[in-house]
């Protein structure tokens, strides 16, 4: 859901356009003060600080002004968490739409078979009711969560090691408790680590101390490999959505507040769907930003006119591009 792909693999051509390299740049290119302020730091978080510590932590490593975490951690949860940087901060929204997944040890307080777990677990994979629990900081009100996958891992005594892909704001804790009541055994939560977020995984985090010695190799001694290495582009983030590519024209306009027109889109991946959130990007790459699609991929392609997205979130920033457009009178 979240690969890098090629753009001449994935993307229809509707109309071939030129992009002009003295002005933006590949994301994966940019200047380092320019990826530090529309970069994602994503932090192996540890076991006691919260999210809110950790994200304020990377605030003042990197002397930024603005900083935010993508997905609270409990405390005592340790795992993958994304941290968007200055201007980055707008992708966050777009970060929960993607599944996350987490591996977790559940306790039972009763003996309970193998066979019996796992039919617990088929019975729970699907949509599931939740009602959060006393300690979070929303309203508990029952609502609806999507579990993709709860595959076991492994079972000694009373406890279970399990995998669990599932819905952002699916409370695990809650979760634990509602499949040891239904297999008759009540359970707690005993561990749980966050393995992937949205886009951000595993293999992508970093301990703040590696944060900390990339950017003094930096400031210090002018290497810019390690913060290079740790610090990603937004655009990273947004890989699970659907795209639309607009020529150097469309670009400062959209930047202004327009909409997307039809004659102003160079390529767009295919299947988009009419109402579905996609991506607006620049020939080179460049996020500038998110909205809803009025018109489906075949629709975009055989029209001639009309708005073909209508821009929710726009997260460059104005004069990137020269302006190629006339104001109203």
């Amino acid at each position: 859901m979240c690969k890098k792909t090629k753009v001449e693999d994935e993307l229809i051509v509707r109309e071939e356009s030129e992009t002009n390299w003295e002005y933006g740049s590949n994301p994966y290119e940019r200047k380092i003060e320019d990826l530090i302020k529309y970069g994602v730091v994503v932090i192996d978080k540890p076991r006691g600080p919260t999210s809110h510590e950790v994200s304020t932590w990377v605030k003042k490593i990197l002397n930024l002004n603005k900083a935010g975490h993508g997905g609270t951690l409990d405390p005592k949860v340790t795992g993958v968490l994304p941290v968007a940087l200055e201007r980055a901060t707008k992708t966050i929204p777009m970060w929960h739409l993607p599944p996350k997944e987490y591996v977790c040890l559940m306790h039972l307080h009763r003996d309970a078979s193998e066979d019996d777990i796992l039919r617990v677990f088929k019975e729970f994979t699907g949509k599931i009711y939740q009602r959060p629990p006393l300690k979070a900081a929303v309203k508990r009100r029952l609502r609806i969560r999507k579990i993709y996958e709860l595959e076991l891992l492994d079972k000694e005594g009373r406890d279970v090691l399990f995998r669990v892909k599932c819905q952002s704001g699916t409370y695990i804790r809650k979760l634990c408790e509602d499949l040891g009541e239904a297999l008759g055994t009540s359970a707690h939560m005993q561990e749980l680590r966050r393995t992937k977020s949205g886009c951000f995984e595993e293999k992508d985090a970093v301990y703040l101390h590696d944060l900390l010695d990339a950017y003094h190799f930096w400031k210090e001694d002018g290497d810019e490999e390690e913060l290079r290495k740790i610090i990603k582009p937004m655009e990273y983030g947004l890989r699970h959505l659907k795209k639309v590519v607009v020529k150097d024209s469309a670009v400062d306009a959209i930047c202004h507040g327009a909409d997307v027109y039809v004659r102003g889109i160079s390529k767009l991946s295919k299947g988009i769907g009419k109402g579905e959130t996609v991506l607006v990007e620049t020939l080179k790459g460049e996020a500038i930003g998110v909205g809803k699609a009025l018109m489906s991929t075949k629709e975009i392609v055989k029209a001639e006119k009309g708005v073909a997205v209508d821009m929710e979130r726009v997260y460059m920033d104005r004069g990137t591009y020269p302006r190629m457009w006339k104001r109203k009178k």
